[in-house]
């Protein structure tokens, strides 16, 4: 039985044109072959399983073949080609830094660049996963590579560039490698697949593509798996339960019953998703990623950005034709908020079923009034009641009893004054109608009066400071109290606020609002911490109607220095008491600097 060679290796590129994905690079590196302006070293860098390895040793086979094409690429089929297929090339070494790493390793191979090339033009040295040399290593490799022999070139390949001493960055050319596209990935596995003659799906191919992130070779790795799960016959099913994704036609499913509100029917899927086994954080990542291809195809100019089939790319369409775009933000802002909560939840399927409840909420609501944030400076919505209809009036000084409704005495404005009451000539009311027109007539005036002191007094029970309105506070008073404070503070071992309570100027303004001055934001959060219990401490022991607590900060500049040498000091006792200055000129004193 023949030995099984896995489809990376097998389907392994021989040639430039064969790379994929990589098309800038494979024709830089052709044109220096065309232009012959190899450089000494080359760093290949880039994600795992995008072609690195195989440029580096296409290149090094192609600048030693003896029959080049017209398009600049190796013929393989001459001698130098040939040995190089079958891996008996003397004039090509691979070398592996993670397992040959150290300074011997890197010595030994400065001691085989002194050897010239047998039956070839170059000798190349590959040295694969180079940042896993150690320092001394490199130091040791790096003047070699920096100035070595005419025939020798080094071909460095790396995953993470950034641990690569500058040293020897600075003496390479340096190629990024892109991801591979899920289009390209796509059509080399048709490729594969044709020559396998293996029959698969077009999106089952684009899934598999897909999850490989990038990577051909991950790709191929995948390929190989489906193949032995499913035979020559690969759909999308057998794809989908073999890599464990979740279904896009569950995400059409969930999307089509939160438009309609269908929280029973999202509720039982979302339990099928649980039982076939699917991770619910999976879930939630497909369903924002399902939200988002719906966002893309709102526009036909960007839903060629979805990579995919064509038949999947009109089904987003169709879908995303029936969402208002705003609502397509709001569901995009509750999956991302729970994607983000899911690892701190207790209770993750719970979180899960609580976002679904929202959507199925929000689908509701087209013009998403409860996600928008409210504008504080917008004016309040005006509700217009419609006029009530006005009691049929018989004669102009009386109201008829039956066409007045009786509502709770303390509702009943009346809408007659006193001065309009009906002259004594006409026909006047009996006594039992106008005690039961005006049992207890309220003004106007009087009911906005009483509304307004009421609603000062709700002001008063939210806001304290309130009740302080008008009242005048001393600086003096002021001053002794933030003393007293300071030194009980003290004495209670909370010294940072004792000293924060003299540290910084203090006035009044407003009247009755205390303003610290600081010189900093973390002074002034210092202040803030406190205002509270500051604020409870002035009004209910010592009694000072204090109405407020501010801070504001002020230019260091315009702050009192503090004194801190003996120059400073002696400055700061002259103003004080300018008799220091004649004491020290009679007693010949001197400051000690």
């Amino acid at each position: 039985m023949d030995s099984f060679i896995v489809s990376a290796r097998k389907y392994r590129p021989s040639t430039f044109n064969t790379v994929v994905g990589q098309s800038s690079i494979t024709a830089t590196l052709k044109n220096a072959i065309r232009t012959n302006q190899l450089a000494q070293a080359f760093l290949f860098t880039g994600p795992r399983g995008v072609g690195k390895t195989t440029c580096a040793r296409i290149l090094a086979k192609t600048i030693n073949c003896t029959n080049l094409t017209s398009d600049f690429e190796c013929c393989n089929t001459c001698e130098s080609c040939v040995a190089f297929n079958n891996g008996q090339s003397l004039n090509i070494f691979e070398l592996d830094a993670a397992s040959n790493s150290t300074v011997d390793d890197m010595r030994a191979l400065v001691e085989q660049v002194r050897y010239h090339p047998q039956g070839g033009k170059y000798r190349t040295y590959i040295i694969d996963e180079v940042h896993m040399l150690s320092p001394s290593a490199f130091n040791a490799f790096l003047k070699t590579l920096e100035e070595p022999p005419a025939y020798a070139k080094f071909i460095l390949a790396t995953t993470e560039k950034h641990k690569i001493i500058p040293t020897i960055l600075s003496r390479c050319q340096i190629f990024d490698f892109n991801r591979i596209t899920v289009t390209d990935i796509a059509h080399h596995l048709q490729y594969v697949a044709k020559s396998e003659n293996v029959t698969a799906e077009e999106e089952a191919l684009h899934l598999i593509a897909q999850k490989a992130d990038g990577a051909l070779r991950d790709a191929l790795s995948i390929f190989d798996q489906i193949v032995s799960f499913a035979g020559n016959h690969i759909t999308y099913k057998h794809v989908s339960e073999n890599l464990n994704v979740l279904d896009h036609e569950y995400y059409f499913s969930f999307t089509d019953h939160v438009l309609k509100g269908e929280l029973s029917a999202c509720m039982l899927l979302l339990d099928e998703v649980l039982k076939d086994g699917f991770n619910l954080q999976h879930f939630v990542g497909g369903f924002s990623s399902h939200i988002r291809d719906l966002m893309v195809s709102k526009d036909p100019q960007t839903t060629m950005l979805l990579e995919t089939t064509p038949a999947i790319r009109e089904k987003y369409s169709n879908q995303s034709a029936r969402i208002n775009p705003a609502m397509l933000f709001g569901f995009l802002d509750v999956l991302t908020r729970c994607d983000n909560q899911f690892q701190s939840a207790h209770n993750q399927r719970l979180l899960v079923e609580v976002t679904l409840m929202k959507l199925c909420s929000m689908a509701g609501t087209p013009d998403l009034a409860p996600i928008a944030k409210k504008d504080p400076g917008a004016p309040s919505p005006s509700v217009t009641m419609a006029p009530a209809a006005a009691p049929t009036i018989q004669n102009p000084g009386t109201i008829p009893i039956q066409s007045i409704p009786s509502p709770p005495l303390q509702n009943i404005v009346s809408p007659i004054s006193k001065t309009q009451e009906a002259p004594a000539s006409k026909q006047a009311p009996t006594p039992a109608a106008t005690k039961a027109i005006r049992p207890s007539t309220i003004s106007i005036a009087q009911t906005l009066a009483a509304k307004a002191n009421a609603d000062q007094d709700a002001e008063k029970e939210k806001d304290p400071a309130m009740a302080f309105v008008g009242v005048r506070l001393d600086m003096d008073q002021v001053s002794a109290v933030f003393k007293k404070m300071s030194a009980d503070y003290n004495e209670a071992g909370r010294k940072q606020i004792a000293h924060s309570l003299l540290a910084y100027p203090i006035k009044i303004v407003d009247e009755n609002v205390i303003e610290i001055s600081v010189e900093n934001t973390i002074q002034q959060d210092e202040i803030k911490s406190c205002r509270t219990e500051l604020l409870t401490r002035l009004r209910d022991k010592e009694g000072l109607k204090c109405g407020d607590i501010r801070c504001t900060t002020i230019p260091v500049e315009s702050m009192r220095k503090a004194a801190f040498t003996p120059a400073e000091k002696y400055e700061r006792m002259k103003e004080v008491n300018p008799l220091i200055a004649e004491l020290k000129q009679r007693l010949d004193l001197n400051v000690d600097f």
